[in-house]
């Protein structure tokens, strides 16, 4: 028996060492997967229609009464981001449909790439160079988690978006650039716009002036060649999150999705509700605290990413994105020898590869009544919000100092 444990670590040292040395090999693996099954089963990215079909729309009018009719549960998509991204989506409208799926494609897996790349980037503060086995290795991984999959078979724009703000945020940029970066992502959807907690906890002012400004600029921008719709938009539509779809499915992941399936439809009114957002911002104001003592980029940046896909609203399954970066700091980041860590780390990979959220929504389909919601399909339902809190503790109970100094382009003093 003793024998038997003593060569399990050693199994698992030469399984890393192999993946290591043929990090290459797996990506190549896993992207002729990837392509094998979009040929075997070519994915209908709905969401891409709705962006190609709908964006004309914003010059001529009549964009949010704009409807793709697709089957139930969600019988209808309308357009539902804010007017500026109809003006960076109006290109497609002038390719031909396959062209316009195959370049999405395309685009989606590269910017896992740099997800990967940048979030290791972030991990070492910039102080060394990330591996590029490492980078491989969660490149290949991340291509069969379920909020990637859900975006790429989708056609959504999460993966875009999330290497936009990694990027801004990872390379040697000048505060203007990541500033701008981050504010014109935030103008095409508004989730990004947690980026700017990253900018403020680690006292990149000027920075966040420039996102600020940039979003401003491209929201200004948007009205003046759409006024009507950008009318609509702020003063109505941004709030009524009716029009994107059901809350209380179990597509929305966030805490609001999460208690209203477990404790009805009254729990935003609840005590329940604002006790439980109470307690995920002090945690994460803790996890934002430690991270940044310690020098902990990456750190920081999961903390404000997975804090506003809690709070938000509405968190479908799909902008779950983060989720990648997430399990690389558990894995790589400080404290990854803790129990939590682990225990995190394993939650999220049997969360996300197990694609449990796939699962459950097929289970919800099928129920003649949603109402009340059965505890069964609930409970397993708060998944991501569970692995995210998780996530949190994690940030907030790790102690271990980052060695060095960070590097002069991402160091608050410089910015």
């Amino acid at each position: 028996m003793r024998r038997r444990h003593a060569t399990a670590p050693g199994r698992g040292r030469v399984i890393g060492t192999w993946l290591t040395r043929h990090a290459g090999w797996c990506l190549a693996a896993s992207l002729a997967l990837h392509l094998l099954a979009v040929v075997v089963s070519p994915p209908a990215p709905l969401d891409l229609r709705v962006y190609r079909e709908a964006s004309p729309l914003v010059l001529t009018g009549g964009l949010y009464d704009f409807q793709l009719h697709t089957a139930p549960p969600i019988p209808v998509l309308p357009f539902t981001y804010p007017p500026f991204a109809a003006l960076a989506f109006l290109p497609l409208a002038r390719l031909p449909w396959t062209v316009v799926v195959a370049l999405w494609q395309a685009a989606s897996v590269a910017a896992l790439a740099v997800v990967a790349g940048c979030a290791a980037r972030l991990l070492c503060a910039g102080r060394d160079r990330p591996a590029r086995s490492r980078v491989l290795l969660w490149t290949a991984a991340g291509l069969w988690l379920e909020p990637v999959r859900h975006t790429l078979d989708q056609g959504q724009v999460n993966l875009l978006l999330c290497a936009v703000v990694l990027a801004a945020f990872a390379a040697p940029l000048t505060p203007a650039a990541r500033g701008a970066a981050l504010g014109l992502a935030a103008a095409v959807k508004l989730t990004p716009a947690f980026g700017g907690l990253y900018l403020l906890a680690t006292r990149q002012w000027r920075a966040a002036a420039w996102a600020w400004t940039a979003g401003v600029g491209a929201t200004a921008l948007a009205w003046l060649i759409a006024p009507r719709e950008s009318a609509r938009y702020w003063f109505g539509l941004v709030t009524d999150t009716q029009r994107i779809g059901p809350a209380w499915s179990v597509r929305n992941q966030s805490l609001r999705g999460a208690l209203d399936r477990l404790l009805g439809p009254d729990a935003l009114a609840s005590v329940a509700w604002w006790t439980g957002l109470v307690l995920v911002t002090v945690v994460a104001a803790g996890a934002l605290w430690s991270a940044v003592r310690r020098h902990d980029l990456l750190g920081v940046l999961v903390a404000t990413e997975l804090y506003g896909l809690l709070v938000s609203p509405i968190s479908w399954s799909h902008h779950w994105v983060w989720c990648l970066p997430t399990m690389m700091w558990l894995a790589h980041g400080p404290g990854r020898r803790r129990m939590l860590h682990r225990v995190t780390l394993a939650a999220w990979a049997l969360a996300t590869v197990g694609r449990l959220i796939p699962l459950l929504i097929r289970a919800e389909d099928r129920l003649p009544h949603p109402r009340p919601y059965p505890a069964l399909l609930a409970w397993p339902g708060a998944a991501y919000a569970v692995c995210a809190v998780l996530s949190l503790l994690a940030v907030a109970a790790s102690r271990e100092e980052a060695p060095g100094r960070m590097p002069a382009h991402l160091s608050p003093a410089r910015v």
